[in-house]
């Protein structure tokens, strides 16, 4: 009895530095994160509870990896400024999309049949595209895809590519069905700005990742929206010619898994996504 309590208190021992020694390993990663992304915590309680978040996130875009090396999956992970969020903050702070099953009716996409697609579309190339944005911890992801769409709008019309401004739709929108960083739809932002005499620059009216007081001014409008319509839901073909032929397309997108907050590379596909 004796050696067999001898041997499970050793073996706890030894487990138990293993645990260690595997923890501490990762210090000098869990500095570089700290640095990269430029995290501060209020106190040695919060950074230890943030450090086991982004351990646990470690691990599993570790075991993911692995997986993909072996095949089981087209895509990869990797950490990024995230990495110590748990799940649940990260689609309170990044997903706002609030989906609404009533589109503008009487009206649909549609492009000749006679229409080739080319082999393939990147319209960043034709500079239709504005470098990357950040709508930091604020759901405005909606009203990042109605600017993303109407800058290559007014790029592909002027060959003038202007960063618009999301904090307007943030801010002035909320009687059209968006609630700020609480959440919209990108179909409430295209009505808005199509009643009430368009959009600002982003120079003009810059973004803050908060709600605030519209502040909308005519004077620094940029573009107006004259019409918009909805592609056929869950149209693959009619998305693709949209893409090819109109140009930039706002795209609602089930954001709602790990695999999506930590994607790095490759092409994504996820069992676990909703299609609606």
């Amino acid at each position: 009895m004796k050696n067999i309590l001898f041997l499970f208190v050793t073996f706890s021992l030894f487990l138990t530095f293993c645990l260690s020694l595997r923890t501490s390993s990762l210090d000098q990663a869990w500095k570089l994160f700290k640095n990269i992304h430029e995290k501060q915590y209020n106190s040695i309680n919060e950074e230890q509870l943030r450090r086991n978040i982004w351990e646990a996130n470690v691990r599993m875009i570790q075991k993911h990896n692995l997986e993909a090396d072996l095949g089981l999956h087209t895509y990869t992970m990797k950490i990024n400024h995230f990495g110590d969020l748990t799940h649940d903050e990260f689609l309170k702070q990044m997903n706002g999309l609030k989906i609404n099953r009533e589109k503008k009716p009487d009206q649909k996409f549609h492009i000749p049949s006679h229409t080739k697609l080319p082999p393939s579309v990147d319209w960043r190339t034709k500079g239709y595209v504005t470098p990357v944005k950040n709508q930091g911890q604020c759901g405005a992801c909606w009203a990042f895809s109605t600017t993303g769409t109407l800058e290559g709008q007014l790029a592909k019309k002027t060959q003038n590519l202007i960063s618009l401004s999301e904090q307007q739709l943030v801010d002035c929108s909320s009687d059209y069905g968006n609630a700020g960083c609480n959440g919209g739809l990108m179909d409430n932002s295209y009505k808005y700005l199509e009643e009430n005499n368009g959009i600002d620059t982003n120079a003009s009216y810059p973004y803050e990742a908060i709600d605030g007081k519209c502040r909308f001014n005519i004077k620094t409008v940029a573009t107006k929206v004259a019409n918009y319509v909805d592609i056929q839901a869950q149209s693959e073909d009619d998305l693709q010619d949209a893409i090819a032929n109109i140009g930039p397309i706002a795209v609602a997108v089930d954001a709602s898994q790990n695999s999506f907050e930590f994607y790095s590379s490759g092409v994504y596909s996820e069992s676990a996504c909703s299609s609606t």
